[in-house]
């Protein structure tokens, strides 16, 4: 038995949720609404402000799809009532993020600013103080389309390991490496 999927979500004051008959969750909170399509297989059982996650057999499929989708739920949770948060730092010199609505121009080092277009669902916010980083603060109700977004961010231009420079996460350990020995 899946020891996450056998715990119940509980659900939070000011969360309503619905099983639709095309075995859909719809989650409805304080910051917002959020959908997930579950398999056919999986069943739903919504009672006493928890949702149960059940499955038909001990098959390996049904198991890994218990715990899937009983962690894709929790995060639905906190998502509709807290939300989530990503913050990236840019490290380099003249690197640099501003914000115009849904769009992020980034001044990577490269000989062109790049734009990145956010989908609507997330909110981004660029953090300029002096004698520190510029950070990218990314703020969105969906875990995962959040953490997507973000490394489609990081992957523009990674934190190499000789000098540290690049987009990396605010706390992200970079490895370095020593260099080229100056002769023998």
């Amino acid at each position: 038995m899946s020891r996450i999927g056998k715990k119940p979500v509980t659900m939070a004051k000011g969360v309503t949720a619905t099983v639709t008959p095309t075995n859909e969750i719809v989650l409805k909170g304080p910051k917002g609404e959020l959908k997930q399509a579950i398999d056919r297989d999986i069943k739903i059982v919504i009672e006493n402000d928890q949702i149960v996650i059940e499955r038909p057999t001990d098959q390996i499929r049904h198991r890994a799809l218990h715990g899937l989708y009983r962690a894709l739920i929790a995060n639905m949770m906190v998502g509709v009532t807290e939300g989530f948060k990503r913050e990236l730092e840019l490290v380099g010199v003249g690197y640099r993020a501003t914000v115009q609505g849904q769009q992020i121009d980034l001044a990577l080092g490269f000989s062109h600013n790049i734009i990145v277009d956010l989908p609507k669902e997330i909110k981004a916010s660029a953090i300029a103080e002096k004698g520190q980083n510029p950070r990218i603060v990314l703020e969105s109700l969906d875990k995962q389309l959040l953490g997507q977004v973000a490394a489609k961010i990081r992957g523009l231009r990674k934190p190499e390991p000789y000098k540290g420079k690049g987009v990396r996460y605010a706390g992200e350990v970079v490895r370095r490496k020593a260099g080229k020995s100056a002769g023998k």
